[in-house]
């Protein structure tokens, strides 16, 4: 028996809002989307364009609170192929909420108060 990874899960309050966030922080494009019938959710599956892993962000129509997140200690994690790009685009877009120089790497946070962790190619 073996298992591969299909896909992350973060549940959203705005949906434009994140998958704006997404796509200019992380390239991050919509591969596909499932609405509810009654309009009570929408998961909307987010691609890379290089691996078949994807991220769904969740949508409840009647949720209106923000997501506890408890102690925020689970997170994604990214590789990118140009990190001092990278860094630079997210110190504009002023979402880099930690950095651990000592490890070279940093973390981002999405609309939602989710970090993303970023890592150089090695």
């Amino acid at each position: 028996m073996k298992f591969t990874f299909a896909h992350n899960n973060l549940n959203v309050l705005d949906l434009e809002k994140s998958l704006d966030f997404y796509k200019k922080a992380l390239g991050l494009v919509e591969v596909r989307r499932k609405e509810a019938p009654d309009g009570s959710f929408i998961l909307v599956f987010l691609g890379d364009g290089v691996t078949s892993h994807s991220l769904e962000l969740t949508w409840l129509k009647n949720w209106e609170r923000p997501y506890d997140l408890g102690d925020n200690e689970f997170h994604l994690a990214f590789v990118t192929d140009d990190f001092e790009a990278a860094y630079a685009l997210h110190a504009e877009m002023g979402c880099i909420c930690y950095e651990n120089t000592e490890m070279g790497i940093y973390f981002i946070e999405d609309p939602d108060g989710y970090w993303l962790e970023i890592l150089p190619k090695r």
